[in-house]
């Protein structure tokens, strides 16, 4: 078996003329801007058969070569129990948790803690077997910080049809958020594409080239620092509640990845963002009859939703 790099070689496009190397790189490849002049940097990218730094600029029809960084080893899925996770439905085609924080959807390169799926296999549960290997029956996905309402298909029926549910936007997911500040208008949508962040692989920004997002909130109860909001997805990008609230200049209280106040954080007991999946709502893959699933807020989103009241009293 070969173990030479694999080489990309394509055009410059016109319209990236004068574009920095990273910058031309992370929009051609899908590359964070970030990898983009690592590889750079590492010497492993050409423009018309010369090594090029991150910093340079390219040229419109030159040749861009990238030694592409190899890809990364599968995940195992291990069956390890989940302290706190619930499982709310189960039936043949799916089963619905209620995800506690602290606990990832799936297995993930880098990450060594809990999961959903890990979680399932050491309770017993039979999982679909559609989907990558290390995320099977997995047709949605929370933060790792976000607790909440999450499906997970048995069945390989149940899988296809829960996901052609999410790919069509179908399904209700509602969300309850405590955002710093007080939005205006109380009532609105937040309709701007999510992407890559330019600078940060960890994390997402509102981005001219990301896919579109489209984010419904409404007030439930406003404090003297605070507002909790009633959240409907439209779709599901990653990081998608976090990135438009604070691109709204409105983050989720907690939220120290995109710019929550970390004094005001403190000062309620949180450790994470104030974000929780309270309703999910879908056609069941058995018959087509809506089902919908409610959960409560976790102690720690309680304690500080009681100690803004009490501030604000």
């Amino acid at each position: 078996m070969s173990t030479l790099p694999e080489t990309r070689t394509l055009p410059v496009p016109e319209g990236l003329e004068g574009e920095r190397v990273d910058a031309a790189l992370a929009r051609m490849l899908g590359f964070s801007r970030t990898k983009a002049a690592e590889l750079a940097s590492a010497g492993k990218v050409r423009l018309d058969g010369a090594a090029v730094g991150k910093s340079e600029r390219v040229t419109g029809g030159a040749w861009l070569e990238v030694e592409m960084p190899p890809p990364p080893a599968p995940v195992q899925v291990v069956a390890k129990p989940v302290e706190g996770m619930e499982i709310v439905h189960d039936d043949e085609d799916l089963v619905v948790v209620d995800k506690p924080v602290g606990v990832a959807a799936h297995p993930s390169p880098g990450w060594n803690g809990p999961t959903v799926i890990g979680g399932l296999a050491a309770a017993g549960y039979r999982i679909a077997t559609s989907g990558a290997a290390e995320r099977q029956g997995i047709v949605h996905r929370l933060d790792v910080g976000t607790s909440g309402l999450m499906v997970v298909a048995k069945s390989e029926p149940g899988y296809a049809r829960l996901k052609q549910q999410f790919r069509e936007r179908t399904v209700e997911k509602r969300y309850h958020a405590l955002v710093q500040g007080h939005p205006d208008p109380l009532r609105g949508t937040i309709d701007a594409p999510v992407g890559r962040h330019p600078h940060h692989d960890y994390k997402w920004a509102v981005t001219a080239d990301g896919k579109p997002a489209v984010t419904h909130y409404d007030l439930i109860e406003a404090f003297r620092a605070a507002s909790l909001l009633d959240i409907r997805l439209e779709t599901g990008r990653t990081h998608q509640i976090r990135v438009h609230m604070a691109a709204h200049r409105h983050p989720c209280v907690g939220d120290l990845t995109y710019g929550a106040d970390p004094v005001l954080a403190g000062r309620l007991g949180l450790t994470r963002q104030w974000l929780h999946a309270v309703r999910l709502g879908f056609a069941h893959p058995a018959d087509g009859r809506w089902a919908t699933f409610g959960s409560d807020y976790p102690a720690d989103l309680s304690a500080a939703l009681m100690a803004l009241r009490d501030a604000s009293s």
